[in-house]
């Protein structure tokens, strides 16, 4: 496995490549070994999101989880830059409970490429989040894709 790190306006980044694909993305961590195109292509393509140049990525993806997650996972892919989806709201979609959904994004290894910031509790509260410093990152992420104003 190889990784890259990045700073960002969210903290330090580590970008994780295992076979051609990206297989997780984490708060803290370092770099190991050369950088391949793939993790080049990704710090490219989070420096342009950041940058608020890019709304979607186009990397290679490897996901790893049950298939209820890989079913939450899906779903999250397709919430539009910008926009939210409540817990409730994707877990009807998929019949399961918002808890299911929840427990789910916190087990996402790919947050922002999987946009599980996206997903917020019903009543507009944020919710959890399980990278950088938790709420207070979703909130930002969220406001730079002007899904959130305060």
């Amino acid at each position: 496995m190889r990784r890259l790190s990045l700073d960002s306006q969210f903290g330090r980044l580590t970008i994780s490549e295992e076979g051609g694909k990206i297989v997780a993305l984490s708060w803290g961590g370092r770099a190991m070994g050369k950088p391949t195109p793939v993790l080049l292509a990704a710090r490219k393509q989070l420096l342009e999101y950041f940058a608020g140049r890019r709304r979607a990525f186009d990397l290679p993806l490897a996901f790893e989880g049950t298939p209820m997650e890989l079913r939450v996972w899906e779903l999250m892919e397709k919430i539009p830059y910008g926009e939210t989806r409540s817990y409730g709201a994707l877990g009807r979609d998929l019949a399961l409970s918002p808890r299911a959904v929840g427990y789910a994004c916190g087990s996402n290894k790919l947050p922002i490429f999987v946009p599980c910031h996206r997903v917020i509790a019903s009543d507009g509260r944020l919710g959890g989040y399980s990278g950088g410093e938790g709420a207070e990152t979703k909130r930002r992420l969220l406001q730079l894709e002007k899904a959130l104003l305060l």
